[in-house]
Order: structure tokens, then C-alpha cells, then sequence
């Protein structure tokens, strides 16, 4: 139990992260891996959430030119979204009465820091070269860690098992020093050294104001970024408003790495902490802007004539401008009036304080 990179951290433990935990109760050791009861009224958005808990690290290694960390904890309800009757909402997934841990996977790029969404991230886990489980798991959002890779996994007791991390190849459009990287799929393993007594021990706090309209402060662990969406955000200025708790900002960009037209980027992020949000699909109408080209990898479309037609936004990323949504647009003007349409929220698990928010669809009214 003394190697360094199992190390423990309470969810924001001795770093500035403490701040968004102010008013919250006592530090209790849990030896239950259920959670306290889901709260009966809770706003349709972002709220804090019943409870924190500390997590340990498993390790980290590289894995096709990204960063890998593999993180596990007490086995966590979350929350998947689907579409019923026209509508999105969110289905709870249960903690089964065999799940031993909720194992979590954040990929990013080690020279910036960019978190990497879209990369089809599964786990196999194996122990004594017996297969243990293996599935892909979901894309998901937290309140502590952002955009990461997470489900709940069983596991045959206390002991050392090997975690095969697999990441398949990144097809949305890189930019700058990302073109032509994450192409290929690839594969690491990371030693998981599991013990039932450590797992149901981890650090654990009940929030006070929990249910309250708020979130709490993103993790500092270990150097593994959270994905925030930059602040400002680069680029010419073109808007920026919400849809329900969606954080929506719009610049032109014209570095010569988003091609000859001028660059429509959109960042989506969390209310609070500016948490890059993936999984949507956006479109937009610019006044005055012709119809697309191939401005680019990530070039977007442009359907009908010039001022009439919808763009359609790409999922993206740069070393600049992190996550985003983002098209070439012909004639696009540093002061253009830009009409922003989600047309489908983010398709992304959601753990609990998210999983009323992000749902909705509709045009997003830039100011």
C-alpha cells in the first residue's frame, strides 16, 4: 500500500478546491458503498449534490500520444441520457449489489493539458490472465473531474488485476499541433491494486446545501486536468448566452490553422466552473455569410443559399481553444450576427448535480 501513485485524495483535500465545499458537514468514514437517498426535489439544473467523496489513484501512462489516468472509488449511481416521447431525460443507472468499484479513465494531451473527448475509451480487466469484465464505458460528466470515461465495475475480491486501457482513433477535426495526432487506436495497461477495505474507506463528506442551486469546486489531483473551456475565450467576440444552464460563447477565429474562411468556434460549458460540455450537436445561421468550404478538416456544411442556410458546427479540438464546436464560414464578418441552435443536448452519462441539467434543445439567444 506504499506506492506513490496509489495515493489517496479527498475530493479537493488541501487545495484550493476546498472553497466550493464551504458549509459542508463532517468528514465520516463509510464502510457502505450506497449512497446517500437521490433528493426528492431537485432543481432542473445544475445543484450540489448530496455528498463528495475522495478516490484513489490507480496510475497513469501514455496511450497513443495522449495521457491516460485511471482513477476508482466506491461504486457511484449516475445517470445516462436517452429520448422518450419526443423528449431528452435521464435514466438512472442503479449500483448493483456486486459492483466493487466505479473506475473513471480522463484522457487528455500531455503538452497542453486538453482534455480529449470522442475517443471510444474501453477497459479490460483482467487478474492472473483471466478475463475479470470488459465493456466501453460511458462518457460522462462530473461536478469533481469534468469530462471523463466511468462506469461500475465488479471485481473477485481483494488483489492485484490489470486494467487494458483501449482508446480508438480520434475522427473529429484536430487543429494546430493536434492535426494528424490520436489518428490510431491504442492500447496501455495500468496496474490496479484493489483492496475491498481501502475502497470502502475513501474520505467521504455529506453537503450541507445540498440541492442548492451550485457546484462544487473541480478536483486538484495529481496534475490531471478537468477541462475548463479558456476564460476568455480566444477569438473575435461574436456573443455569448445559455440554454437552460448550458454556457454557450461564439468567436471568429483566423489563424491560418482553421484554413483560408474565417473560423466559427462555439465553447459550451457548466455554469460556476466553465466545464467543457461534448456530446452535443449544434448549428448555426450567420447574417451575410456565404455557404461552406472546405476551409479545413473541420470544415463545417452550409445548407440553401447565402444568409439562409444552417451551418453545421463540428466537434473539436485545438490547443487554444480546448473542446468546442466549430466551422469554416465563408464570409463571416468580425461583427456578424450569429443564430445559434442546439439541436441535440449532450449525449454524455452525468453524475449527480448534472443529471437535471443539459437537457434541453432550441435556439440559444446571443448578447
Amino acid at each position: 500500500m506504499n506506492d506513490p501513485t496509489r495515493r489517496r485524495f479527498l475530493a479537493g483535500a488541501g487545495t484550493a478546491a476546498t472553497a466550493g465545499l464551504a458549509g459542508c458537514g463532517g468528514l465520516v468514514s463509510t464502510t457502505n458503498s450506497r449512497a446517500p437517498p437521490v433528493l426528492d426535489q431537485r432543481p432542473a439544473g445544475v445543484y450540489l449534490p448530496t455528498h463528495v467523496e475522495g478516490m484513489l489513484m490507480a496510475g497513469r501512462t501514455r496511450v497513443g500520444g495522449l495521457e491516460v489516468a485511471l482513477t476508482y472509488t466506491l461504486p457511484h449511481r449516475f445517470w445516462t441520457v436517452t429520448k422518450s416521447d419526443g423528449r431528452f431525460t435521464t435514466n438512472r443507472t442503479e449500483i448493483e449489489q456486486d459492483d466493487a468499484v466505479h473506475l473513471m479513465a480522463t484522457v487528455w494531451e500531455p503538452e497542453t493539458g486538453v482534455v480529449v473527448p470522442n475517443t471510444g475509451l474501453s477497459l479490460e480487466i483482467s487478474r492472473d490472465g483471466d478475463l475479470v469484465s470488459e465493456e466501453v464505458i460511458y462518457p460522462m460528466l462530473a461536478q469533481r473531474m469534468g469530462f471523463h470515461y466511468g462506469a461500475n465495475f465488479p471485481l473477485d475480491g481483494d488483489g492485484t488485476y490489470d486494467v487494458r486501457v483501449s482508446v480508438g482513433g480520434v475522427s473529429t477535426p484536430r487543429y494546430g499541433a493536434f492535426e494528424g495526432r490520436f489518428g490510431e487506436p491504442a492500447a496501455a495497461t495500468i496496474p490496479l491494486e484493489y483492496s475491498r477495505e481501502e475502497v470502502t474507506g475513501v474520505d467521504y463528506r455529506n453537503l450541507d446545501r445540498q440541492g442548492e442551486p451550485d457546484a462544487v469546486e473541480p478536483m486538484a489531483m495529481d496534475g490531471m486536468p478537468v477541462g475548463r473551456v479558456p476564460d476568455p475565450f480566444p477569438g473575435n467576440a461574436l456573443g455569448s448566452g445559455s440554454l437552460g444552464d448550458l454556457q454557450v460563447t461564439a468567436v471568429r477565429a483566423d489563424a491560418d490553422r482553421f484554413g483560408s474562411d474565417p473560423y466559427l468556434a462555439v465553447a459550451a460549458a457548466t455554469p460556476y466552473n466553465r466545464l467543457a460540455v461534448p456530446g452535443a450537436a449544434m448549428e448555426a445561421s450567420v447574417e451575410g455569410a456565404g455557404a461552406g468550404s472546405d476551409g479545413g478538416s473541420g470544415s463545417g456544411s452550409s445548407d440553401g443559399g447565402a444568409g439562409d442556410g444552417s451551418i453545421t458546427l463540428s466537434p473539436a479540438i485545438d490547443p487554444e481553444l480546448g473542446v468546442h464546436y466549430g466551422a469554416s464560414v465563408p464570409g463571416l464578418a468580425p461583427d456578424a450576427a450569429v443564430e445559434l441552435r442546439v439541436t441535440v443536448p449532450p449525449q454524455v452519462a452525468r453524475h449527480e448535480g448534472y443529471e437535471t441539467a443539459f437537457l434541453q434543445s432550441g435556439a440559444v439567444d446571443l448578447a
